[in-house]
């Protein structure tokens, strides 16, 4: 048997807050998709505990069965395991964003998608000037970078930028969570502060600015952690494994977790990705790989971006353009193939964050599922599922159970 799962980051709504109680999951149209639905089974899955935020992170983790209470760590490290940034037993690594501020407030979580060229030689500009022995920034893909400081506290509340936009910048400043945390958020708070002076002046961002683009005026660190401990998941699962991303976070993961990370040109991490690569790349890697990961974070950006209409495009090109030319290609694998297809947490384009909601999620074998009684993929229907509510890791057990 040969497993793939293929993620819409932020795929999933809350009918609640949607047009006429229509999600982008519901409006678009999806008939590669919903053809699995009906041929396979359906149900809903919680991805976050309830005692941890709603990140990407968490949720992907819990979906490959791992136990984010567990192994957690914060985002950072992961994306330092796929930047091979090798992370040393006193380092606190997190996830260090370029965002724009304005009148004070967060006006967004990514400085307007800034380029990753621009995005290098600001964070140079930010090493040259601020950093020392015990402090690193390194540059990522667009707006994603990272921080790096030695012998510092954990302990610290650092909240994520794609959670407060519009809020002002001086109420969400780090703050400690224990005594021994206070030293390390008022380093944190003071590189922020200096990045405003840094970055305001840069050349760089004062052509943006005339452009009528947003200026990457600052930086945001947030999701701290050390070095975590995963199991390898061919050893645990005797299942080789890849991962197919354009997001650090994601390939992080698998790195972490021993499986091989399968790279595609034109992958975006935007509406704009390569889905016709990422399906390629899929059929190609089934060919040696018995469980393919494929991430799409595409609807999830346009959840963020509080856009209804790119939402639901994102999730008709997921459907057309990857999903659709995987079924095209399947014959091409000499196997069973079993298929899952979900979100790893609501992104409601109403409140353009991460929520802890449940979400829809299907699974087929082709051409061997008893299937269950829904004929689509949304937030609604899946409620009527076979499979029910299913709880974190019962997900990878659920699909990686023998019978169809």
């Amino acid at each position: 048997m040969k497993y793939i799962i293929l993620l819409g980051d932020g795929m999933a709504d809350d009918p609640q807050t949607c047009p006429d109680r229509i999600t982008p999951m519901m409006a678009a149209k999806k008939p590669n998709i919903d053809a699995l639905a009906k041929k396979g089974k359906t149900g809903l899955l919680t991805t976050v505990p309830e005692s941890m935020p709603a990140g990407s992170e968490i949720a992907n983790m819990n979906i490959l069965g791992y136990n984010p209470e567990k192994c957690y760590e914060g985002r950072g490290v992961l994306e330092a395991a796929s930047m091979n940034i090798p992370v040393e037993d006193n380092e606190l690594v997190m996830r260090c964003n370029l965002i724009c501020i304005e009148k004070n407030n967060i006006k967004n979580h990514s400085a307007g998608h800034i380029t990753t060229e621009e995005a290098k030689e600001l964070i140079h500009h930010l090493n040259q000037n601020l950093s020392t022995d015990t402090i690193n920034f390194h540059p990522g893909i667009s707006y994603r970078h990272l921080l790096i400081i030695k012998n510092a506290s954990k302990d610290i509340d650092l909240t994520p930028p794609h959670d407060v936009p519009g809020t002002q910048a001086e109420t969400v400043m780090p703050k400690p969570t224990t005594e021994q945390g206070r030293q390390t958020a008022q380093q944190i708070e003071k590189l922020i502060r200096a990045s405003w002076t840094l970055l305001n002046t840069h050349p760089i961002n004062l052509k943006r600015t005339q452009q009528g683009k947003d200026p990457a005026n600052s930086i945001w660190p947030w999701s701290q952690g050390c070095k975590p401990a995963m199991e390898n998941f061919q050893k645990t699962h005797n299942l080789s494994a890849a991962v197919i991303s354009a997001v650090d976070l994601i390939k992080g993961l698998g790195t972490l977790a021993g499986m091989d990370i399968i790279n595609v040109d034109g992958a975006t991490g935007l509406y704009d990705t390569n889905y016709e690569g990422k399906a390629d790349a899929c059929i190609e890697a089934l060919k040696t790989h018995d469980l393919v990961y494929v991430h799409v974070e595409a609807p999830d950006e346009a959840g963020h971006e509080g856009n209804y209409t790119l939402k639901t495009k994102t999730i008709e090109d997921l459907d057309k353009r990857l999903v659709g030319r995987i079924l095209k290609n399947i014959d091409k694998i000499d196997d069973k193939i079993k298929i899952a297809v979900l979100p790893d947490h609501p992104t409601p384009v109403a409140l353009k964050t991460h929520t802890k909601e449940p979400v829809p999620f299907l699974i087929t074998t082709i051409g061997e599922t008893t299937p269950d009684t829904t004929q689509t993929l949304d937030e609604q229907s899946a409620k009527n599922g076979a499979y029910g509510h299913l709880e974190g890791a019962e997900f990878l057990k659920t699909l990686l159970k023998e019978n169809p």
